[in-house]
């Protein structure tokens, strides 16, 4: 328990950092970018994402399997975007265009991939000792 709750609060910063960082490169794609958010935007943008990424992710991937199959996965980065979308709608401070926020999933998957990547390498490493 203690485990993935360790792993959990590392996703919920790493997810946060990403946010930082696509928010710097992508901004926001409005005209007036007002990206003056501080540091506790982007934790409570972070701790929204991973909350709905946890819960509300696997059930649209779910729905949307005949899409995603038709489109050979594709259709993945339009999910992914939508989680990002929706999580920085629910943030009072930061906002961002549909299309920067699948650009932003994009990022955000990468995050995750090497993270958990990096939770099995050490798992196996455990292992085998």
């Amino acid at each position: 328990m203690l485990r993935q709750f360790t792993f959990f609060i590392i996703r919920w910063l790493l997810n946060s950092f990403g946010l930082w960082v696509a928010v710097r490169l992508l901004g926001t794609g409005y005209p007036t970018e007002q990206v003056d958010a501080g540091l506790a935007v982007f934790l409570l943008a972070g701790l929204i994402f991973s909350i709905i990424n946890t819960i509300l992710r696997p059930i649209v991937i779910i729905l949307s399997l005949p899409a995603i199959l038709v489109t050979l996965g594709l259709f993945t980065l339009v999910v992914n975007g939508a989680m990002v979308y929706i999580s920085l709608k629910l943030v009072p401070d930061l906002q961002m265009t549909f299309i920067n926020s699948i650009l932003t999933g994009i990022i955000l998957s990468l995050v995750n991939y090497i993270v958990s990547s990096v939770f099995e390498l050490n798992k196996q490493q455990r292992e085998t000792i």
